[in-house]
């Protein structure tokens, strides 16, 4: 379970650029919830979810990960606990290194690694199997530089290298936002049949209100740094478009990209 108790951050404090990003958020997240974040432009969504990741420090309140403080903790020593897929595809994977190199890196993640690099006959048979699950070929050019693939096949290839050690928490932001809706529902897809396969955690910011709705067991709604809506189980599925559209109408926060998704 993670437990943010509340969390502020603002930045550039004390000058004309001052912006007050996350005030007073609390927020527990339990094993097993697949949570969609859904808010306007500056509500704090990927905000929130730098703070967790460890690309931003708090400047108040406290984040844990079940017993394990993340408080002040770099992101490099967050990595292990955290999977995390970026919205642009070329962040995610070394693009020099070949498909197999990739995935050795992220299975090696956290994990004490010698000089030599070398991946072994057994782990190239499991790569094979883990990347036909993709349904994109990949299984078959293994050998391939990444960065000959498409936005779409290294964003694929992102989420499985996240998911590949099962961490305690995976991390979604606007992951399909760069994709065309084609590729966009694939990965998509994808996302949630590697959480239900192994029943993982998850934390997806989106700018997609249909996205929100479909996807997970629970919905965040985020609004000038603060978390105004938390809905779950029934009454989430039982959601339309519409409720969302109300509730961002009321507060002023819609923005042209979320009537357009």
């Amino acid at each position: 379970m993670l437990k943010l108790t509340n969390i502020t951050k603002t930045f550039n404090p004390g000058t004309i650029t001052e912006k007050k990003a996350i005030r007073g958020v609390d927020l527990e997240i339990d094993d097993g919830d697949f949570i969609t974040v859904i808010g306007g432009n500056g509500a704090g969504k990927s905000t929130l979810l730098n703070i967790i990741a460890g690309v931003h420090f708090t400047d108040s309140g406290s984040i844990f990960l079940d017993d394990i403080e993340l408080t002040g903790r770099p992101e490099f020593e967050r990595a292990k606990y955290l999977g995390r897929v970026f919205q642009d595809p070329m962040m995610g994977t070394a693009a020099s290194m070949s498909i197999e190199e990739n995935l050795a890196m992220a299975m090696r993640r956290g994990k004490r690694r010698g000089l030599s690099w070398y991946v072994k006959a057994e782990e190239k048979e499991i790569y094979k199997k883990k990347l036909a699950l993709l349904d994109l070929g990949l299984e078959n050019r293994m050998n391939a530089k990444v960065g000959l693939l498409s936005g779409g096949q290294r964003q694929a290839l992102t989420l499985l290298m996240s998911t590949l050690q099962k961490p305690k928490l995976l991390l979604l932001d606007e992951h399909t936002a760069a994709l065309d809706p084609k590729t966009a529902k694939k990965v998509l897809e994808l996302t949630e049949e590697f959480i239900t396969r192994d029943n993982l955690t998850a934390f997806m910011v989106t700018h997609n209100m249909k996205d929100a709705i479909r996807y997970g067991n629970r919905l965040i709604m985020m609004m000038d740094g603060k978390v105004v809506y938390d809905v779950r189980g029934e009454e989430k599925k039982n959601l339309k478009v519409e409720d969302l559209l109300a509730k961002f109408s009321v507060a002023g926060q819609m923005s042209d990209k979320m009537v357009l998704s």
